[in-house]
């Protein structure tokens, strides 16, 4: 299965997610992007089952001499979460990460910054949340993300993502209480091998997508009316 590009994979996903939820009471459920790819995949979501689409910002931790590689990453605060066994294939340490670590962190308050514009993170207790992603790699930034999100109490914590590799869905199956992944290749090898157009996606897009959503909190303050 190859998706056209980020909004083909959100349709296709939206599409799997409608039967999921249709036995489901979606009143008290909001959909979290892992910005920057995630945001145009969980806008096709969000709008298909008719809740709100919030951002929830996390950073992955690269490896040396190769930043796509992600063997670590970070969410809010919380401690950095870390791929052990790239850790010991790569023969490093979690200290020798800390001026990454630091790094990154300044750029993940950066991006909150600019795509809240000061709003408060979305309230998650009590809530079902969907966090979307674009693709699974290793997994480790939406594993940060999910026990990030787990420290607040949510009813359900569901990870929806088009495609991954069956070793990463398989090892968040712990951190979530339910995986949606439409495509699993076993020759899996890069997330960006899986779309035609895998183009970047910029800050102003996901500003904009952000902004122009009725169920969105950054829309609401221009006078929209918000999503149940």
């Amino acid at each position: 299965m190859y998706f056209h590009d980020h909004r083909h994979a959100g349709q296709e996903l939206a599409a799997r997610l409608l039967g999921w939820a249709a036995a489901g009471d979606l009143t008290n459920t909001v959909v979290l992007a892992l910005p920057r790819g995630g945001v145009p995949v969980a806008a096709e979501v969000a709008d298909a089952l008719k809740v709100p689409l919030d951002v929830l910002v996390a950073r992955k931790i690269g490896a040396p001499g190769r930043p796509e590689t992600g063997i670590g990453a970070i969410a809010g605060d919380d401690p950095p979460v870390y791929d052990p066994r790239s850790l010991r294939m790569l023969g490093l340490t979690e200290s020798d990460l800390t001026g990454d670590v630091t790094r990154e962190r300044a750029e993940l308050h950066r991006r909150e910054e600019l795509y809240r514009g000061g709003r408060p993170p979305p309230e998650v207790e009590g809530r079902t949340v969907i966090v979307v992603d674009d693709g699974l790699a290793t997994g480790v930034t939406a594993r940060a993300a999910l026990r990030h999100l787990r420290s607040g109490n949510p009813l359900r914590l569901i990870l929806a993502v088009p495609v991954g590799s069956p070793h990463a869905v398989e090892a968040l199956r712990r951190d979530a209480d339910d995986i949606v992944c439409l495509h699993q290749p076993g020759s899996f090898q890069a997330v960006g091998e899986w779309y035609e157009d895998f183009a970047q996606v910029s800050d102003d897009e996901v500003i904009a997508t952000l902004g122009r959503r009725p169920g969105t909190p950054s829309a609401q303050g221009h006078g929209r009316r918000s999503a149940p």
